[in-house]
């Protein structure tokens, strides 16, 4: 089974990749691993959804795999998640993808651009509840988002209209890809913050990377 697994850095995935033997290096976003005899290939976008779409389409065209695995951190809306704690997201939508009239907010659904149930959405959001295989992760609805909540009046509007549990800055364009390539896949995230205003000591990225690796040697 030839396994994709896709990151926006390297560092999220930094402890599984210090153990990890590089194959191949077929270009300066992809390269292929081994570890303990299991292969897998590991694209590295870059950070946003922008450089997600891209490089996913570029990638996913020319090559072929069985499934891929979207590995990263999160930030997490809800504080009766723990720091840490890896989750699969079932449910991922551009929320900042419409317009805005005065104080309203239009999305693409009111703007009728597109269908509710328009490939690859489902009822306006892309929703992934079969996976790659049944997991046993606490499963969570995210947003994707250019920039990062950090102001208490956006984050409390962004959670009255859209009720996100976590956030990245590339999940729905890497469900978007492979669901468009009809590719089995998952996402799978660690937490590393809470959404909130912007504090890094309250961060704990060391300990959502070390255990986001530990549970992605168990899906290779």
């Amino acid at each position: 089974m030839r396994t994709l697994i896709v990151s926006a850095t390297h560092l999220e995935l930094k402890p599984l990749l210090e153990e990890a033997v590089k194959v191949n290096r077929v270009d300066d976003k992809l390269s292929s691993y081994n570890l303990d005899g299991k292969e897998f290939d590991l694209l590295c976008t870059g950070v946003g959804m922008v450089a997600t779409s891209f490089h996913m389409g570029r990638v996913l065209s020319s090559h072929k795999y069985d499934r891929v695995i979207n590995a990263g951190i999160a930030g997490s809306f809800e504080k009766n998640i723990p720091l840490g704690t890896v989750v699969e997201i079932v449910e991922d939508q551009f929320p900042e993808m419409g317009a805005e009239d005065g104080e309203h907010f239009l999305s693409l659904l009111d703007l009728e651009l597109i269908e509710a149930d328009d490939f690859p959405y489902q009822s306006g959001v892309l929703s992934n509840t079969q996976g790659i295989r049944s997991l046993t992760y606490p499963k969570v609805r995210s947003i994707t988002v250019n920039t990062a909540h950090g102001s208490e009046e956006r984050i409390a509007r962004t959670e009255q209209r859209f009720r996100p549990q976590v956030e990245s800055m590339e999940g729905a364009a890497f469900f978007y890809a492979c669901k468009t390539a009809k590719i089995p896949c998952v996402q799978i995230r660690a937490i590393s913050n809470y959404v909130e205003r912007r504090n890094k000591a309250s961060w704990d990225i060391p300990i959502a990377i070390q255990r986001l690796s530990t549970e992605i040697l168990k899906l290779i």
